[in-house]
């Protein structure tokens, strides 16, 4: 146990020193560029300053659990502890059982984050700086449910009202009525609009009948399920979804023959992305040598950060050319993790070759 804690902690520490570094170079860097453009309000700069620090934290929180893995190898080797280890009878998987584990359990929590406010810190951190505002309102939404064809003239995802709606309805591929109204509610999973216009157009055109007529309807219930928050992301072309918008967004739109590529990509990139790092944790391992004397450390050592570096780099640029649907989803984000699990699962099998042949 004691084993085991020392170098759990030795890790945390390393682990905490690279991401409070690396987050802090992020935002310094943001506020020299957006320092002009910030609020007056002392309040909403470090509302700001927090959500900017939750998007760095969310950008490098996976490369910096390989770089604590390397620097905690580093010092290891230098201070001679890893050869004390073997001497003792320690196996190479049990010493990795500590980096593994408190790396799988900040995993774990980093990807349940997501299903909080935490996926949208960088959007709510550009809202502040050009409106100051968490939420802004979204204007001029056009969409498909269900084959009609709705527009909301104004959004207001914060307080599940919009403005200026019109639904527009086919039927056997020909224009039958649109509903309008001048503003309505999401209340218990629909859309009520309190009083509405609704506007029919005959079946026929014929002399002596009817032509255009006009209703008055009150208490109506439209675009069940339509959550506010899918409205303004999917349809407004963002990609900071929770898991949980996520999910409903594409349960809902899956079948109303829209395209769900993006809502894929950013699902993928929650739940698979960040598991290149505990891949590389091992492949890295299993490269530390056992002393100083068997391999130069700056050397291992630079090496690993440049392939840590070149692998994550590929890995987000494959990621946004999914999001643009450049790449399929799956293309873009399981097909890097799928090869790196085939390179780690090879080099285990040659290390595990080499240990018996020793």
């Amino acid at each position: 146990m004691l084993f085991f804690n020392t170098l759990s902690f030795l890790y945390l520490r390393y682990f905490l020193i690279i991401i409070i570094a690396l987050s802090s170079f992020m935002v310094g860097f943001d506020l020299m560029e957006y320092a002009a453009e910030l609020p007056r309000s002392a309040n909403l700069v470090l509302i700001y300053i927090t959500y900017k620090i939750f998007y760095a934290i969310d950008m490098m929180l996976p490369i910096s659990l390989v770089f604590a893995m390397i620097a905690s190898l580093v010092e290891l080797v230098r201070s001679n502890a890893m050869v004390a280890y073997y001497a003792l009878g320690y196996s190479k998987k049990r010493l990795f059982a500590p980096f593994g584990t408190v790396a799988t359990v900040i995993l774990v929590l980093y990807v349940a984050l997501h299903a909080t406010s935490f996926s949208r810190a960088n959007e709510y951190a550009d809202n502040l700086r050009e409106s100051s505002e968490l939420i802004r309102p979204t204007s001029n939404l056009f969409f498909t449910h269900e084959g009609n064809y709705i527009y909301f003239g104004t959004l207001y995802p914060l307080t599940r009202k919009a403005e200026d709606i019109r639904i527009f309805t086919f039927k056997e591929g020909r224009f039958r009525e649109v509903l309008s109204a001048t503003k309505a509610v999401y209340q218990e999973g629909f859309w009520v609009i309190q009083k509405g216009h609704l506007l029919k157009t005959p079946k026929t055109l014929r002399l002596g009948e009817k032509g255009i007529v006009i209703e008055d309807r009150k208490n109506l219930k439209v675009l069940p399920d339509f959550r506010p928050k899918i409205l303004d992301q999917v349809y407004e072309g963002k990609v900071n979804f929770t898991i949980g918008d996520g999910l409903d967004a594409l349960k809902l739109l899956e079948n109303q023959n829209v395209d769900v590529a993006k809502i894929k990509s950013a699902l993928y990139r929650i739940f698979f992305s960040p598991w290149f790092a505990l891949i590389l944790m091992v492949i890295f391992f299993t490269y530390a040598p056992v002393s100083s004397r068997f391999l130069n450390l700056s050397f291992f050592s630079f090496g690993a950060i440049l392939a840590t570096l070149m692998i994550w780099g590929i890995a987000f640029m494959m990621g946004e050319l999914s999001v643009n649907k450049t790449l399929s989803p799956e293309v873009g984000v399981i097909v890097p993790i799928i090869i790196l699990l085939a390179a780690m699962t090879l080099r285990l099998s040659r290390f595990r070759i080499k240990s018996r042949q020793n």
